[in-house]
């Protein structure tokens, strides 16, 4: 069972990566027709599932968009089926975060890219705005959407890249666009109210990855992620001992877990802090590289952040 079941991922594996040299070289005919999107909806394909609200939510009813990564998925280590594939291949348009999020996807997104337009939400957000990852490459950390305002930045960005696409119905896209900002503006006022409720020397947010930078430097809290900006690196015992001794050091309440990742880690945490006489419980599960169950309000970015910050509020508090 076992090797039918590694023969069977081998073969999809094997089927995407040939459609997509295929394609790029020209011999598989494109699926998308050329000319006027106008008279007909936009299909669009986006990565994670807070991408794929936020294609919705500018596109209104003139797109149909399909997500490639649903609840619980880590965009770090996905890897593209021959599905997807074919989903990308019949796109008008395609979104998806960008800054390495979508690591192991590079290759294929840049594939696309050189038939239909493929663009990183991030793209308009001025690099002085970014987080560094520190690591020798100089990469930046791709976790955006922890702040607000940056996520607002992507909603522009991806009604301009609408209204490309689609001049004749740009002013609706630009109004949906002006309305969710609207949305966020107030989402990003409201967060800062809950941060500041939390007593200053409890403004310590300890979870699995270091996803949360972006929210630290606007809400001002201090994050420590157990492991680095990506999850593919793992957690090592020094990390595990240091982040355990903070722990102690300062009387920390609460972590957290993700949804997209196991605890263990988190759970080694705790027994380390508990030998140091530390007791420190999970404050809850939050969101980190993936939303909610589609049809809940945590499936939005907007529910997702809202979901986070009320458990960070209480557990710290």
């Amino acid at each position: 069972s076992r090797h039918r079941e590694r023969v069977t991922r081998a073969l999809a594996a094997g089927l995407a990566l040939i459609v997509l040299i295929l394609g790029a070289a020209g011999c598989v005919d494109r699926s998308v027709p050329a000319g006027d999107v106008a008279d007909r909806p936009v299909r669009v394909t986006t990565t994670t599932n807070f991408i794929t609200d936020l294609a919705a939510q500018i596109g209104g009813d003139r797109v149909h968009v399909t997500g490639l990564m649903g609840p619980g998925v880590d965009p770090h280590l996905y890897k593209a089926s021959a599905g997807d594939v074919s989903s990308l291949r019949g796109a008008d348009i395609i979104f998806y975060g960008g800054l390495e999020l979508e690591g192991r996807m590079g290759d294929l997104l840049d594939a696309m890219a050189r038939t239909r337009p493929t663009v990183a939400v991030t793209r308009d957000i001025p690099e002085g705005r970014l987080r560094s990852t520190g690591d020798a490459g100089g990469h930046h950390d791709p976790h955006v959407w922890f702040s607000v305002p940056l996520w607002r930045e992507a909603a522009l960005t991806t009604a301009e890249a609408y209204a490309e696409l689609d001049p004749t119905h740009a002013a609706g896209y630009r109004a949906r666009a002006d309305a969710y900002v609207r949305r966020l503006d107030e989402l990003d006022a409201w967060t800062r109210r809950q941060i500041a409720a939390i007593p200053p020397t409890s403004r310590v947010l300890v979870t699995s990855h270091d996803a949360f930078g972006y929210l630290g430097a606007e809400y001002g809290m201090e994050v420590v992620g157990i492991q680095g900006t990506s999850t593919a690196t793992e957690a090592t015992t020094a990390d595990i001992e240091r982040v355990a001794e903070l722990l102690a050091d300062r009387r920390v309440k609460a972590v957290f877990v993700e949804s997209s990742l196991p605890r263990q880690t988190i759970d080694a945490v705790l027994a380390a802090a508990a030998d140091r006489g530390q007791s420190t419980v999970v404050g809850g599960e939050l969101f980190t590289d993936a939303a909610g169950d589609s049809g809940t309000p945590e499936g939005t970015y907007i529910g997702m952040v809202r979901h986070n910050i009320r458990l960070i509020h209480d557990g710290l508090r």
